[in-house]
């Protein structure tokens, strides 16, 4: 085998499907036959439905059904977690009682022959409900312990190291709560024959929407089909899978038709999760030559009162920098509301913007430049786990990153860069994320005109999934990228976990690669057992493959392509690979992915609008399949995290929990004018333990750092230090 394309900057290959419209999403499965179905939601945060007038609804034009808990079919709900879903607590069954647990669940749906007749409908039923006071503010909830999770870790005395430390900086950061809000909205084409049903379902999670639909009516997991083969953004929303699937299940049943249903804008809101809000206090003891003697990171964050929804608020804490104490608390606020989810950089983001934002406080305590003080803290092993790290590239990133960025010109002092009236500042922070992998499966099938397809149950919500693939498949087996057909977006594919905590390279990639070795030794044992063929009796050992054909060691002729092997076997070869990593390699290193990023602002002191100039990102994230397609998961995420900074916040009404700005006016996030300049740069980093690809994952760690560089980057501006996200107009004006 030859490289030709891992590593280079390859061009979507399902990129004119896209522009042409030819790509199919969800909602653009239409059945014939079908109808359409509106979720009517709850109007009050805690309670019960205490009456439901379906009968005027039911006469109006079109309906086809209105179903509410009183005469919606009785569910099993069988027990099923996936590792997406929270360990401890209940999914929310839906309509199988009168309980109302938040704002916005669902209490009936409406059933119609055209989407208009459903909305109207929806409108005009009437529900009625017995309503009680939710608690929806976490400042004022009472923390609990996570049921069954590791959340205290602890090494050293750190109290008592930071009460004898020269330097401590003692400071709470505040994070508001976010929604995913990506361009599709969730959707869903329910359609049932006989028992078995085929959903058309927007997921990042076939395998598991698959198990859980099953779960929930009590089917054999092999009766239910999930199909989705394009997602229009995810960021996290449809790893699990929310009510709305079920409803339309439900409803496809209840009517014997295909149903159809869309989640509104403002619905999204509601049930299919948010980043939670989160409140972080950091305490850093340090020597006067920067060297950190103790620290402390408490954190909590908001969950529903039915489910336990943790991340990984605190967890970087332990790992990130070289501390002899350190101790991390993690609690969570339970509130009357729906359950949050995974959203980009899920913990990791929220808990280094506190840390990062610490760590920069502490460098102009100390008057050491921010990226000095973190090299004197780097550490030689993982102290958290008491191992070595797979691979660490973060002072590297920061050397590039800092020369891209021109970090040079920057005068340390606050308020000291201007550009005529604006303020200008610039800071940095780490960004870092775990190196995940999950046990994958992929099948490669050889076809007689020489053409490859391969398959595998995963998703693409953007990255590039289709391209990436392909050019695995293409390195491995030698071939042309346009002889090979990659399929995702069913869930009787191969299995592979969710398309989700960046490890769908590192997992599938390598169920892909195991999956084309093992055609290619199928297709070898062919040529050698066929008496007719050139190669007829051939040791194996004594075979190898070229540029996508067979030939002796050292001979030079053509030899055998896929094709004439496959053509004389008068059937395709069909090959299934997998991958997992191997559970001694991971005891043995700490693997995680390593980043770091700076930010330039300007601030109009008249006005305190913010406006970011520039970003630059320097990464560590071992070998990078195609540069394009990473460059473009930075910008992405980059993008994200100035939503995170600046702008992004979901404000709950404390009277109902009412999303008050459940909309695209008010929920506020970077649109094209906000975009400024955004580079993203590689070092060099080999990593031959994370996976057989050496890749380690990208989508997430390009959000991490960015909220914190921006936020460090306000406080060189002007002074000021901003710890509450995101930044606005009101904090700068009035600090």
């Amino acid at each position: 085998m030859t490289a030709h394309f891992i590593g280079k900057p390859q061009t979507r290959v399902d990129g004119p499907r896209k522009v042409t419209g030819d790509a199919r999403y969800a909602a653009d499965f239409n059945q014939a036959g079908q109808a359409y179905a509106v979720i009517v939601s709850a109007t009050v945060g805690l309670g019960r439905v205490t009456g439901i007038d379906s009968a005027p609804v039911e006469r109006m034009p079109g309906v086809t059904a209105v179903i509410t808990h009183r005469n919606a079919e009785r569910l099993p709900y069988l027990p099923h977690k996936a590792g997406i879903d929270p360990a401890v607590g209940e999914r929310l069954h839906v309509l199988q009682d009168d309980n109302v647990r938040f704002y916005g669940q669902p209490v009936a749906l409406v059933i119609a022959d055209t989407l208009d007749n459903a909305e109207r409908a929806a409108a005009a039923l009437h529900v009625s409900y017995e309503a009680r006071q939710p608690l929806v503010d976490p400042t004022v909830a009472q923390s609990i312990v996570p049921d069954g999770a590791m959340v205290d870790r602890s090494r050293g005395d750190a109290d008592e190291a930071m009460a004898r430390a020269s330097v401590v900086i003692d400071e709470t950061y505040n994070i508001a709560r976010e929604n995913h809000n990506p361009m599709e909205p969730h959707a869903t084409i329910a359609s049932w024959s006989g028992d078995r049903l085929t959903l058309w379902s927007k997921s990042q999670y076939l395998v598991n929407e698959r198990a859980e639909i099953a779960a929930i009516f009590g089917l054999p997991v092999e009766n239910v089909e999930v199909i989705c083969p394009f997602i229009g953004g995810g960021f996290g929303t449809s790893l699990r899978t929310w009510p709305h699937v079920t409803l339309a299940a439900l409803a496809a049943r209840h009517i014997r038709r295909p149903v159809k249903l869309v989640l509104t804008r403002r619905q999204m809101f509601f049930t299919t999760g948010h980043r939670p809000r989160t409140f972080q206090r950091v305490k850093l003891g340090a020597t006067p030559e920067g060297r950190l003697v103790g620290v402390a990171h408490e954190g909590t964050g908001e969950t529903s009162r039915y489910e336990q929804f943790t991340e990984a608020l605190t967890t970087v804490t332990d790992y990130l920098y070289s501390c002899p104490n350190v101790r991390t608390q993690y609690r969570l606020a339970q509130l009357d509301t729906s359950t949050p989810n995974h959203m980009r950089g899920p913990g990791e983001a929220s808990g280094i913007f506190a840390l990062e934002s610490a760590m920069d406080e502490l460098s102009y305590k100390l008057g050491i430049d921010p990226i000095e003080l973190r090299r004197r803290n780097e550490p030689q092993i993982d102290e958290a786990e008491n191992k070595p790290f797979s691979s660490r590239s973060l002072m590297q990133c920061y050397e590039l990153g800092a020369e891209r960025f021109g970090w040079a010109r920057r005068t340390p002092e606050p308020g000291s860069m201007r550009d005529g009236r604006l303020f200008i500042g610039m800071g940095a922070a780490t960004a870092t994320y775990p190196a995940f992998h999950a046990p994958a499966s992929a099948r490669v099938r050889l076809l007689a005109d020489g053409m490859v397809e391969v398959e595998a149950a995963a998703s693409d919500m953007g990255p590039g999934t289709y391209t990436s693939m392909t050019q695995v498949a293409a390195e491995f087996l030698g071939l042309p990228l346009e002889q090979v057909r990659f399929r995702l977006g069913r869930s009787d594919y191969p299995q592979t976990p969710s398309h989700g905590g960046s490890w769908t390279m590192a997992s599938v990639g390598s169920a892909i690669r195991a999956a084309c070795l093992e055609a290619q030794a199928q297709a070898a044992r062919h040529a050698v057992q066929d008496a007719g063929s050139p190669l007829s009796g051939a040791r194996m050992d004594d075979l190898e493959w070229s540029e996508g054909r067979l030939r002796r060691r050292g001979d030079a002729s053509a030899g055998l392509s896929y094709q004439d092997i496959v053509s004389r076997t008068r059937v395709p070869i069909e090959a299934a690979g997998s991958a997992q990593r191997d559970p001694k390699v991971a005891e043995r290193y700490s693997m995680h992915s390593f980043g770091a990023v700076f930010a330039e602002i300007a601030i109009d002191p008249d006005i305190g609008t913010i406006t970011v100039r520039r970003i630059v990102g320097a990464y560590g994230i071992g070998r990078v399949v195609n540069p394009l397609l990473a460059r473009s998961q930075c910008t992405g995420g980059m993008i994200g995290g100035m939503g995170m900074a600046l702008m992004e916040r979901t404000v709950l009404d404390p009277r109902d929990g009412r999303s008050v700005n459940a909309h695209m006016a008010d929920y506020l996030m970077p649109v094209n004018l906000d975009i400024p300049e955004l580079e993203a740069h590689f070092v060099d980093e080999v990593d031959p333990h994370v996976n057989p690809l050496g890749v380690k994952g990208l989508g997430e760690i390009a959000l991490v750092g960015t909220a914190p560089a921006i936020a460090n980057a306000v406080f060189h501006a002007t002074g000021k230090r901003m710890r509450t996200l995101p930044i606005t107009i009101e904090d700068i004006l009035t600090v």
